[in-house]
């Protein structure tokens, strides 16, 4: 896929600047299928049609012994902090392909239909999904930390990826220019916005806080870091973080929120 910039040519004398008209240059641009994003839509739906299921009696999973519910992947995947803190340390992180009902399901793959593609594109595969999940992870984590209800949803992933599109637009101003601000500007609208949504009574806002810092603290560290060079007739993007790419951003959330919920559970 390529896009067309626009570039100054030489000029042979000063003279005859004015005359020259731009010259626009094709780039060539990452083009990657959004594999991971159509995968995780899947099992999420899968997952919230265990639940529905489960909940309405039509597939016999067994009884729930944690409390009176008969949604099973929601019993045994939910963040419930004692059951963390007795050891089921999993559900900081299942929450994320668990879902309260069908408009809750519904925004959250729809903001996953739209922000994914994009950062899937520039990121990668593997980048991509270690984002969604350590994302995930660490607004499970300030969930943990900071609020008592019980808990699920999406929703801390996708306020990961809304961190990922504004540090990804901010390092990369020098190759998309005005595009980067004004996607910046539109991040940080859609986020002041959600979190005063989620001001309301039984919306958990430190795990959006969290799944932003998670989403963040990794591409800061593992994200993209353009910049153009030529390759012919063409000019192309080139990823100068590529050596950082994945495991630097994913070791350091998983040590700053796992080292966070090791001190609540050792308290």
């Amino acid at each position: 896929m390529s896009e067309r910039l626009d570039t100054q040519p030489e000029a042979d004398a000063p003279e005859t600047l004015g005359r020259i008209s731009p010259r626009r240059t094709p780039v060539r641009l990452p083009h990657r299928r959004p594999v991971v994003v159509y995968v995780v839509l899947a099992i999420t739906a899968l997952v919230y049609a265990l639940q529905t299921l489960t909940s309405i009696g039509l597939l016999d999973l067994g009884a729930c012994p944690y409390f009176i519910t008969q949604d099973i992947p929601a019993c045994y995947g939910m963040k419930v902090n004692p059951l963390i803190m007795a050891g089921q340390w999993w559900r900081l992180i299942a929450p994320v392909l668990l879902h309260a009902g069908l408009l809750h399901i519904a925004f959250n793959m729809y903001a996953l239909f739209a922000l994914g593609p994009e950062l899937e594109r520039m990121f990668g595969h593997a980048s991509f999904l270690s984002l969604y999940l350590v994302s995930g992870f660490s607004g499970g984590v300030m969930s943990f930390l900071m609020s008592d209800a019980p808990s699920l949803g999406a929703s801390t992933a996708v306020f990961g990826l809304l961190g990922a599109h504004a540090v990804f637009a901010y390092r990369n101003q020098r190759v998309f220019g005005q595009r980067a601000q004004a996607v910046m500007r539109s991040i940080l609208q859609i986020a002041a916005i959600n979190f005063l949504i989620g001001l309301s009574p039984g919306i958990d806002n430190w795990g959006h806080f969290g799944g932003l810092l998670g989403g963040l603290v990794f591409t800061f560290l593992s994200g993209p870091l353009f910049e153009l060079r030529e390759r012919g007739e063409e000019l192309e993007l080139v990823d100068t973080n590529q050596s950082n790419r994945v495991w630097l951003g994913t070791i350091a959330v998983l040590l700053i929120f796992g080292a966070a919920a090791a001190g609540k559970l050792l308290a």
